[in-house]
């Protein structure tokens, strides 16, 4: 699964916690917000917060976050990956 991460839009800042399956759960300013969903490349769907079933309304704020999480490009698990990669070459090296 992957890791949470930070977004900002404007000055809003957003926490997005990845559930998988194109779910994540959004905190907006500290405060758990929003659990939304992938539907298209450009639409995303707001779910209920009791039933866990999409809404499918039009809300601009929830397609925004969605570009930023489609958009969002984790560094750091690249830098891991090689860091993996590296680690197994010293390994074989005490050998």
């Amino acid at each position: 699964m992957k890791e949470p991460f930070d977004i900002t839009i404007g000055t809003i800042n957003y926490a997005i916690f990845p559930e998988g399956n194109d779910t994540y759960v959004v905190f907006k300013e500290g405060k758990e917000y929003v659990e939304i969903q992938k539907d298209t490349e450009s639409q995303w769907l707001k779910l209920d917060s009791e039933t866990a079933l999409p809404l499918f309304e039009e809300d601009e704020e929830i397609n925004a976050i969605g570009r930023e999480i489609a958009a969002y490009v984790p560094e750091e698990e690249e830098e891991e990956l090689e860091g993996d990669e590296h680690d197994d070459n010293e390994e074989e090296d005490s050998f």
